[in-house]
């Protein structure tokens, strides 16, 4: 598990980190969101000591995270780091050996990873002959080559077409299935909400919102309802009558409405369970991510 733990840290008079807390937790999915600025990717570097905190502690294990510790972990920055002229397959080998696999492991390790994530046919091909997807992905090869305790990703997708992010996610999920806690930035909330078990929404250098995915829906789903009638007779036009109850969307046998309180919502089930239609769907509305980021950053 990583745990940051009260992190501050300014650049000149510009506050970018403000008390900042949130875990990382053992073979799970964390997705960290918010909008340019927010604190990111200061955030992901003071993790991997690129950047010290001026407050606050980051923790390993329940430790006070070492040198030793972030040497294994795999690191991934926004901007693309490997050599433009080197040959993709050499120069993970490279990196697997810098940080302590023979020449045979890290030469197995990196031809395993680039053929999974789809570039076995031009590992020894320069990283300037790829299209910018597939320096992508090989730059996401050169965070996992040595196989690593912990992933840190900042913007993995970005640049990846539908089916790369799919073999993207794959691999990504098997490295925490394997018991590595995985943070990873993202502007595309929708992969965010397919992948991740939790979620942290940082905005002006302060968390707004952490949790598992399920109860931050939870969390922020309101009393909205949706109803769906079937059948003849369907129609929903009485639930405007209905007390505590304010309609939303109303479409013959469809209505989405905001109830005063739990009972005022259960009314509207009991009477259409005694009305002649028959019931298609009847449930709580539950918030995106999307809807969710919204909320908190307003």
């Amino acid at each position: 598990m990583i745990e940051i733990a009260g992190v501050s840290r300014s650049f000149g008079s510009r506050k970018v980190l403000d008390d900042v807390s949130f875990r990382v937790e053992s073979g799970r999915m964390t997705g960290f969101v918010g909008g340019n600025g927010a604190g990111k990717t200061t955030t992901m570097r003071i993790i991997l000591g690129v950047l010290a905190a001026q407050s606050g502690e980051v923790r390993f294990e329940g430790q006070p995270i070492t040198v030793a510790d972030r040497a294994r972990f795999g690191y991934m920055p926004e901007e693309r780091g490997l050599y433009p002229k080197m040959k993709v397959l050499e120069q993970l080998v490279y990196l697997g050996r810098l940080h302590g696999l023979t020449g045979g492991e890290a030469k197995d390790s990196a031809e395993g990873l680039l053929k999974r994530l789809g570039l076995g046919e031009r590992m020894n091909d320069p990283l300037e002959s790829l299209s910018l997807g597939n320096q992508q992905r090989a730059q996401i090869a050169a965070s996992l080559v040595h196989r690593p305790t912990a992933l840190v990703l900042d913007e993995p997708f970005s640049g990846l077409d539908p089916l790369a992010v799919e073999v993207v996610l794959g691999v990504l999920r098997d490295y925490a299935a394997q018991g590595a806690p995985v943070l990873f930035s993202s502007h595309q909330l929708d992969i965010v909400e397919r992948l991740c078990d939790d979620v942290v929404v940082i905005g002006d250098g302060r968390i707004l919102a952490a949790g598992s995915r399920d109860s931050l829906r939870a969390e922020h789903s309101g009393r909205a309802f949706e109803i769906e009638l079937t059948g003849p007779t369907a129609d929903a036009g009485w639930v405007r009558e209905q007390p505590g109850v304010t309609v939303t969307s109303l479409d013959g046998g469809f209505a989405r409405f905001e109830a005063d309180t739990d009972e005022a919502a259960q009314a509207v089930l009991a009477r259409a369970v005694g009305g002649s239609a028959a019931i298609r769907r009847f449930g709580q509305v539950t918030p995106s991510l999307a809807q969710i980021f919204k909320e908190v950053v307003k």
